[in-house]
């Protein structure tokens, strides 16, 4: 399944890792509740020559909405600080086996860059293997970088609420189903309990193998198709702030399905308002 575009696995980074055009992001991220800082985690061990990618914060500050994606300019002045341009290959990574990782995936994705793919298993999996580890920054460069900010990979608010209300879109929500039903409380607090009309639900874990790599694309499908997705409408992708819905759309590319965009608000932001419908129970 290695696709420098998608997924590739532990065995083909080990094989690139010191291709001159490659660069290694650290992707982790963790809900406020966990307790955990992934910067620190960084730092005490890392792939070699991996990058911290910090999602809060190359993300659109001016939001009150965590993690927005961020205005373009500020991506570009970011990556170049990190030694990220044009020409080289991404592979993005987190430190739980896959979580947060597919967000900045999204992320690069968003703004033109193809080039990128994530790391099936994450940092679990590589070290497990016995591949190597490092505790120490690369040395950085600057490299220049052009972006193309695609529209149509992200959507706001009212582009859901139209979605919702017209069924023409598939809107699939990767939270876990006890918060889909509203049978369990959000992590985030003041936010109300239930789903977005007509969507239905894939739990982003229910994508992965026990080992925590991305089950096959044959899999993949079934899932959706169980879960009452109509694969044959472009589909929204939805979660709790829009991390884990990037499992979701890297899972719709592996099936070959490019008709998709992600919901940056998710939850954190349809919860909130209480003009915006919300429905409970299973879809």
């Amino acid at each position: 399944m290695d696709n420098p575009k998608t997924l590739v696995s532990t065995d083909w980074l080990a094989t690139h890792l010191n291709d001159p055009d490659l660069r290694i992001l650290d992707g982790s991220w963790f809900l406020p509740q966990m307790g955990l800082d992934a910067k620190a985690t960084y730092d005490a061990k890392h792939i070699p020559g991996a990058r911290f990618f910090d999602i809060d914060e190359i993300a659109d500050n001016r939001s009150d909405l965590p993690h927005m994606a961020p205005p373009t300019e500020k991506f570009i002045s970011r990556m170049r600080a990190m030694g990220v341009g044009d020409g080289h290959q991404v592979v993005v990574y987190d430190q739980h086996s896959m979580l947060s990782a597919p967000r900045v995936w999204w992320l690069f994705r968003l703004m033109g860059k193809t080039d990128v793919a994530v790391l099936d298993g994450g940092l679990p999996k590589w070290e497990a293997e016995g591949h190597p580890l490092e505790d120490m920054p690369p040395m950085v460069r600057d490299r220049h970088m052009t972006v193309q900010r695609q529209s149509g990979l992200v959507k706001d608010v009212t582009q859901v609420a139209h979605a919702s209300k017209l069924g023409d879109y598939a809107i699939i929500d990767a939270r876990a189903h006890g918060r889909f039903i509203g049978q369990d409380a959000e992590p985030r607090p003041n936010l109300r309990k239930g789903h977005i009309p007509g969507s239905r639900n894939v739990p982003w874990e229910s994508l992965l193998t026990p080992e925590g790599t991305m089950k096959s694309p044959e899999a993949l499908r079934k899932i959706f198709e169980g879960a009452g997705v109509d694969l044959s409408k472009p589909a929204i992708t939805t979660c709790g702030s829009g991390v884990s819905a990037a499992i979701l759309a890297l899972a719709l590319e592996l099936i070959g399905k490019s008709d998709w965009a992600l919901y940056d608000g998710s939850w954190a932001e349809w919860g909130m308002y209480n003009d915006l419908k919300v429905a409970t129970g299973d879809a």
